[in-house]
């Protein structure tokens, strides 16, 4: 069985309003089957997001609750964020699985900029400096065998935000960007990188379907504009 994959670029999100929207699919996809699988690329204002896994004493006192699996995160613009929402059908109903899926769609993708990255035993993410440094984090959920949260990859954010808390449980000073490792220089802009992601997800959709970029006044008639900030 194939299902399109729909991609939503979002820009600009509160973090409260993607929460929303993932939601409302989800709930949809479970209702529906045959409901066509979606992946939302967005940037969050600065927010600290925490799971299940969270030491209190970790938690910020701004943080975010969600039942997403990990620990405490930061978002913040200049970070690529990217929430599949998809159904885990019967045969495929393996979140380790899933997760590997998720990490190799952006390891091939930093690869297309240079960047060598690979996997940390016991740490799921995206690593770099043979496992010293981390790119990208990745928490999910999910409900009724749909998917929701997913991935966030510092292209070129301020990493500052991190050095208050110790993301997914380690020391702020392992993550980086891909503006660390390639200099303002050569650093590719935002759009190159979702550019990179896309064809990435087309090459090897999920559920096989063709991927396709939603028109922004379609999500815009779904959702309104407060979806974005």
């Amino acid at each position: 069985m194939t299902r399109p994959l729909v991609i939503r670029d979002l820009g600009l999100v509160a973090y409260d309003l993607a929460y929303e929207q993932q939601k409302q699919l989800v709930e949809a996809k479970r209702a529906d089957g045959n409901l066509a699988d979606y992946l939302l690329l967005l940037e969050h204002p600065e927010v600290y997001t925490y799971g299940r896994k969270s030491k209190a004493e970790e938690i910020p006192q701004d943080g975010i609750e969600i039942e997403r699996g990990g620990q405490v995160t930061f978002h913040n613009p200049g970070q690529l964020v990217g929430y599949p929402i998809l159904r885990l059908e019967p045969g495929r109903r393996d979140l380790h699985r899933y997760l590997r899926w998720l990490e190799d769609r952006l390891i091939v993708t930093l690869a297309r900029f240079g960047i060598v990255a690979g996997r940390r035993d016991g740490a799921t993410g995206v690593w770099v400096n043979d496992g010293q440094q981390k790119i990208a984090s990745i928490g999910v959920a999910v409900s009724g065998w749909v998917t929701y949260h997913g991935f966030a990859l510092n292209v070129c954010n301020e990493l500052k935000g991190f050095a208050k808390i110790h993301p997914c449980g380690f020391d702020s000073r392992v993550m980086t960007s891909m503006l660390e490792l390639l200099g303002a220089a050569d650093c590719p802009s935002m759009e190159s990188v979702k550019a990179e992601i896309l064809r990435e997800f087309a090459a090897h959709s999920w559920m096989g379907g063709q991927p396709f970029l939603e028109e922004a006044a379609e999500s815009e008639k779904i959702f309104g504009k407060t979806a974005y900030v």
